[in-house]
């Protein structure tokens, strides 16, 4: 948003946020969340092999290269913006949930660690929705990246056809993600509760 007035001119109280939106950084994410119904195609075409498909798997990891590059770009852009630490996350939450729930359609994930992931994500962004909205930051975690490669490691062994009979691996390894998911929601949590408690402290003095 621009601070400027009423009075400037047209379109220029949008000129900022459009050219944080286009960024690279941000064009790479949103290529991210473009290509995602693609991946959940190909998961789901892939029934017979329950997901896997070197088509399916090149591309998770065509998307994950992007999730690596676009914090790179804007880190030697020396940028970093709303729509970007909006949309960085979200991204992430779309294909990681979706290729999940494809996995689960076509019976190569148990439903039951997946429902759990997606309540810890969800929950989690409501979670600090809810404090934004009291004025309370809750910074990102860099643990948070961590988990969302373990997401993305286990979902990429699940789409691989040289692991297509591997179904203990696969499963140690998704339940390692829910681990690390669950985990790192809790921090948020107590986190959640720090931040509050120096918010109250500073309004204080």
């Amino acid at each position: 948003m621009s601070a400027s007035g009423g009075a400037s001119a047209p379109g220029g109280a949008e000129a900022p946020a459009q050219a944080s939106l286009l960024h690279p950084a941000n064009l790479l994410t949103l290529a991210r969340l473009l290509f995602a119904p693609v991946l959940f195609l190909l998961i789901l075409q892939a029934e017979q092999s329950r997901g896997a498909s070197w088509a399916a798997f090149g591309l998770g990891v065509a998307m994950a290269g992007t999730d690596f590059f676009d914090g790179r770009v804007a880190r030697r852009a020396n940028v970093t913006s709303r729509s970007g630490a909006f949309l960085d996350p979200l991204a992430d939450k779309v294909v990681v949930l979706g290729a999940a729930f494809c996995l689960v359609a076509v019976e190569r994930y148990w439903w039951v660690p997946v429902t759990i992931m997606a309540f810890r994500e969800l929950g989690i962004t409501a979670w600090r929705a809810r404090w934004a909205g009291e004025g309370v930051s809750i910074p990102a975690r860099r643990s948070a990246k961590y988990k969302t490669f373990v997401q993305a490691l286990a979902l990429a062994m699940a789409i691989m056809p040289t692991l297509e009979d591997a179904d203990l691996v696969l499963a140690i390894a998704l339940w390692v993600a829910v681990a690390f998911t669950v985990v790192t929601g809790l921090q948020y949590m107590l986190d959640s509760r720090s931040a509050r408690a120096r918010s109250r402290s500073e309004n204080q003095t």
